[in-house]
């Protein structure tokens, strides 16, 4: 292609964009060299920068159920029956924070009369949120980079198992972060911003789901339970702080490993009671509305001092070395080269013609360039993705295959009225095409199926780009090189 034609090309908007997306994706990727070789702002997964895994199954049941007797009696029942938490959740429906065989719990429903429907283990959608937003809490707070946490839940919407992602963490570190719980703590201002020590997480004796204060109303909170030792303490700290007389200006904060969580002052009418004797029940209001929502479930899990509302044992786990996971980078290198030199060789073969091989495979590999620099603002880099870049590979091949077929007529350039007919034409085809594969990864990227997400997620994006910017920019630039 001589220089006018060149300069003719990139001045089309559809190879300008496609070579401003080239350009910024060099930008983000950012390779230099580094004291390990070539470094990027690629983000890695466990698998390839090593790491631990481990999957906790849920010791709770979510039940529906059939009973004459009043509801809220039966629940209540039912939980000092157990002596667990019981929360209900439905019309029918109860999730029961331990683990009761379904044999045994079916003895006790008929025993009060009461039909057992059905019973699957695990926990409902709202507590495994709760639960995930709990965990990745103590990630954060522990400073461990490069984690995940996916809450695997079936298409009944029960939750049974949750997995975590850590890369560059051992097993024994994984564990503990499963199992720390924070410091929690209540202080009191006492002038400034100064404040004193009242009572530790420890004096918490129980803590209730966040409920509105007062029922049927906007405003939310969250009940707990002082021990008798815990609610002497509170009163003679919140009397000799001046917490009782001058609630407004010696207001309550909650700490959770330093760090505040709450802070407002004693109301009224507890501040009335805690002059005479001690108050084991506190509620802490946190506002109206969705806010006051929000702030609720998380002032919930810091009062439990990060404890998971349920019980949990190890299903699985694993680690991967950092030297095995260097190994696994080289052969995922390796593999990407190779499976571009086998598509190159298959395109020659088929048109005999380099001019079009090197377009074909320049594109195919600026598309896996875009795709990357894509991964680093929001996921990381595991096997499954590897294979995703890969499987996009040959899709995309695929498809300039299609154009560069219907674009010929008798192995030679057509008339540009009939080359643009037959390029739009061929375009309608890959756009079928990729919205197939669109729609059949959607499923995959939606459940929480942890490493088949992050494979289904970079073939939706390859789909993507090669429909929104790479295919058409290779319709022009093939037009270009076969007209000579």
């Amino acid at each position: 292609m001589d220089k006018e034609k060149l300069i003719d090309t990139i001045k089309d908007y559809r190879v300008a964009v496609y070579l401003v997306f080239i350009i910024a994706a060099l930008i983000v990727l950012f390779p230099h060299p580094g004291p390990s070789g070539l470094e990027t702002n690629l983000q890695f997964g466990l698998d390839l920068s090593g790491g631990s895994w481990i999957q906790l199954e849920f010791q709770s049941a979510v039940v529906t159920f059939k009973t004459s007797t009043p509801v809220d009696q039966f629940v209540t029942d039912l939980s000092k029956r157990l002596n667990a938490d019981v929360t209900l959740v439905g019309a029918d429906k109860i999730e029961i924070r331990k683990l009761v065989p379904e044999s045994e719990l079916r003895q006790i429903f008929s025993e009060n009369k009461t039909e057992l429907v059905s019973y699957n283990q695990g926990v409902t959608k709202e507590t495994a949120d709760d639960i995930k937003r709990i965990l990745e809490n103590k990630i954060n707070s522990l400073g461990t980079r490069d984690a995940k946490v996916y809450v695997i839940t079936g298409l009944n919407g029960i939750s049974r198992y949750v997995r975590l992602e850590m890369a560059g963490v051992t097993m024994s570190e994984a564990q503990e972060i499963v199992g720390k719980q924070g410091k929690f703590e209540i202080r009191v201002v006492t002038t400034g911003n100064e404040t004193e020590h009242v009572v530790f997480g420890d004096s918490i004796e129980s803590v209730a789901n966040p409920a509105q204060n007062p029922p049927n109303s906007n405003n939310w909170g969250v009940s707990f339970a002082l021990s008798p030792a815990g609610a002497e303490e509170f009163r003679q700290a919140a009397i000799k702080y001046g917490a009782v007389k001058d609630p407004n200006n010696h207001n309550l904060a909650m700490m959770l490993d330093g760090k505040m969580v709450y802070n407002a002052p004693l109301s009224a009418d507890l501040a009335g009671t805690l002059q005479s004797r001690p108050s084991p029940n506190l509620i802490a209001s946190t506002g109206s509305g969705d806010s006051g929502k929000n702030d609720a479930r998380n002032l919930e899990i810091h009062l439990r001092n990060g404890a998971l509302p349920v019980e949990v044992k190890i299903a699985g786990s694993g680690s991967v070395s950092p030297e095995l996971g260097d190994q696994f980078k080289m052969w995922c290198v390796i593999a990407g080269i190779f499976a571009l030199i086998a598509v190159g060789i298959c395109i020659l073969v088929r048109y005999h013609e380099p001019s079009i091989v090197l377009p074909m495979v320049l594109i195919n590999a600026s598309e896996v360039i875009i795709l990357l620099a894509i991964t680093t603002f929001f996921m990381q880099l595991d096997l499954a993705t590897i294979a995703g870049l890969i499987a996009v590979l040959g899709t995309g091949i695929d498809q300039l295959v299609i154009l560069t077929d219907e674009v010929l007529h008798e192995g030679k350039v057509p008339s540009q009225n009939l080359y643009l007919k037959r390029l739009r034409r061929a375009l309608g085809i890959i756009v079928a095409s990729a919205a197939t594969v669109f729609i059949a990864m959607l499923p995959l990227a939606l459940m929480d199926l942890s490493t088949l997400r992050g494979f289904a997620i970079i073939t939706m994006l390859g789909v993507l780009v090669g429909i929104l910017v790479t295919r058409p920019a290779y319709g022009h630039i093939i037009m270009k090189i076969l007209s000579k």
